[in-house]
């Protein structure tokens, strides 16, 4: 018997190599290819109360070459967001941060309970995965016949998580077919991002709901209600955050 027992065997001296997990997002075939990519489009939204003039600000914004929006608070008179957007999240810490702790942002008040941040991400059968991260996201935020904006987190509950993946798919598919309704009329376009461990409140996904007019945004909400996934599988909703562009960078 060894030293340390166990029926004469000796522990293995080196452990296995330990594969990294694969990072990439992933995407259906292209060209025959199954489409794979790093790169990721990170949104960040963050509003400020005591704004004596919205158009200053994004003049600012606009000297600071950021790309983003500005968007008026609806809920609040003084109040204004900023949406800002980046694939390298480092600009949130290098560029950003400098932007809104000066110039006219020095006065202005933070709203911490409505920041959210997320990151594009792909579910694995988008046809140009490309589009899908980084530029369709951009050209609907920035899109200028969209001004109108409605933004909020969501959590889903475990129950959900539990469940197998072809009832999560098909549960999904009934959430984003009322989608596509919104999507195909011009009324709603939507931008999904993943927040898992960047938000303060732990929710998984910022939902960010654009178009020419308020009422659709609102009316999709209320159209959504009814799914399985709103109705019986989320836990969190909100805040929501609503708002009219007076100012978005050039795409």
């Amino acid at each position: 018997m060894t030293e340390h027992g166990g029926g004469g065997s000796e522990a293995p001296r080196g452990r296995a190599r330990i594969e990294p997990p694969d990072l990439s997002e992933k995407g259906g075939l292209k060209g025959g290819v199954p489409q794979r990519s790093d790169e990721r489009l990170f949104m960040q939204l963050m509003a400020f109360g005591g704004c004596a003039d919205s158009q200053a600000a994004a003049r600012h914004l606009e000297r600071a070459r950021l790309d983003g929006v500005v968007y008026e608070d609806i809920n609040d008179p003084r109040g204004i967001a900023v949406v800002s957007l980046t694939m390298s999240p480092d600009e949130f810490v290098t560029r950003v941060r400098p932007a809104l702790t000066s110039g006219p942002f020095a006065s202005m008040t933070l709203k911490p309970d409505y920041t959210m941040l997320g990151r594009t991400y792909a579910l694995g059968y988008e046809p140009d995965l490309r589009d899908t991260l980084v530029d369709r996201p951009r050209r609907t935020v920035l899109n200028p016949a969209w001004p109108w904006g409605l933004w909020y987190p969501l959590r889903r509950n475990g129950k959900f998580e539990q469940l197998p993946e072809q009832e999560q798919r098909t549960i999904l598919a009934e959430h984003g077919a009322i989608g596509m309704t919104f999507g195909a009329a011009d009324y709603v376009h939507d931008i999904r991002l993943a927040c898992h461990g960047l938000d303060r409140e732990d929710n998984d996904f910022v939902i960010g709901l654009i178009g020419r007019e308020l009422f659709p945004l609102s009316a999709v909400v209320q159209a959504m209600r009814k799914t399985q996934q709103t109705s019986l599988y989320l836990d969190r909703l909100g805040p929501f955050f609503v708002g009219r562009a007076v100012w978005q960078a050039a795409t």
